[in-house]
């Protein structure tokens, strides 16, 4: 385990179950339902979450001097992609999983920079 802040490490577990979570639903669910659930502009959405959500657990890995910027942008398109889920139905589980990854970015980007880098310092690898 990384010597990360609970906070973090719970974020970086959200970031990966959305993204985990987003892919299969669009991919599996959303195209054998067909419909508005496989329309292009929902299909888009929903892997520019996928997309944002490995770009934000990367940057937050790798210490990016940006990842409080892209956690903020995370939250916006989770936030976006869960309502969209929300008003299709049938889609619960992906919404919910959007939803616990906007508030976990949104309270992880208001985190001290300076500590997320030290943290981040303390890494041994391997």
């Amino acid at each position: 385990m990384t010597p990360y802040s609970p906070q973090l490490r719970g974020t970086l577990d959200r970031l990966s179950h959305c993204h985990g979570m987003c892919l299969s639903m669009a991919v599996n669910h959303c195209l054998a339902l067909g419909g508005e659930h496989a329309r292009p502009q929902h299909m888009r959405l929903m892997l520019d979450c996928v997309d944002i959500c490995a770009l934000a657990r990367d940057a937050v890995l790798r210490k990016s001097q940006f990842h409080t910027s892209i956690l903020a942008l995370c939250a916006e398109i989770c936030e976006t992609c869960g309502k969209a889920c929300d008003e299709l139905g049938q889609m619960e589980e992906c919404a919910a999983a959007c939803r616990a990854c906007m508030d976990a970015c949104r309270q992880a980007a208001r985190l001290d920079h300076a500590d997320t880098l030290t943290a981040a310092e303390r890494i041994t690898p391997g």
